[in-house]
């Protein structure tokens, strides 16, 4: 049988209950990783939504992507053959000098305005960089998603 003097030591200890959830969303370890601008969507959802909300919209966008990239060279590919068999048959004659010429034009332009980005870009550039540092886990999980997508 304990004596009184052991059950008044066992009250007057102290335990600190520590909810992990709470302590968790403090110290989230990207946080140490990438700093502490993880944005408002970090802050809503656990990484695992993060990561899953990412990898479904990445793997949508990724199969979207594949399945409209192949209609669109299909197309392309197609009308460039139909074309050089109209040429061949001689239903249509193409001025190869004058094609040669306008693309060199082209090459010429393209190289004085090449170092002239746009501001809309650059600044699209700039907003799109500071997005996927605020929400690195829901970027991920869409590059992840994207390349998953392509794949399949």
């Amino acid at each position: 049988m304990a004596d009184r003097g052991e059950d008044a030591e066992r009250e007057d200890e102290f335990f600190e209950v520590v909810n992990i959830t709470d302590y968790a969303r403090r110290h989230q370890w990207w946080s140490r990783v990438f700093g502490n601008s993880t944005g408002p969507i970090a802050e809503k959802y656990s990484v695992a939504s993060q990561i899953m909300m990412g990898g479904v919209t990445g793997w949508c966008a990724g199969y979207l992507f594949q399945r409209v990239g192949k209609v669109v060279a299909t197309a392309v590919g197609g009308g460039f053959l139909l074309l050089q068999i109209a040429n061949h048959s001689g239903y249509v004659q193409v001025d190869w000098r004058k094609v040669e010429k306008d693309v060199n034009k082209a090459k010429k332009h393209l190289k004085k305005n090449a170092n002239k980005a746009a501001p809309e870009l650059s600044s699209f550039i700039e907003e799109s960089t500071e997005f996927v540092k605020r929400n690195i886990v829901i970027s991920g999980g869409f590059v992840g998603g994207f390349l998953l997508g392509l794949a399949s």
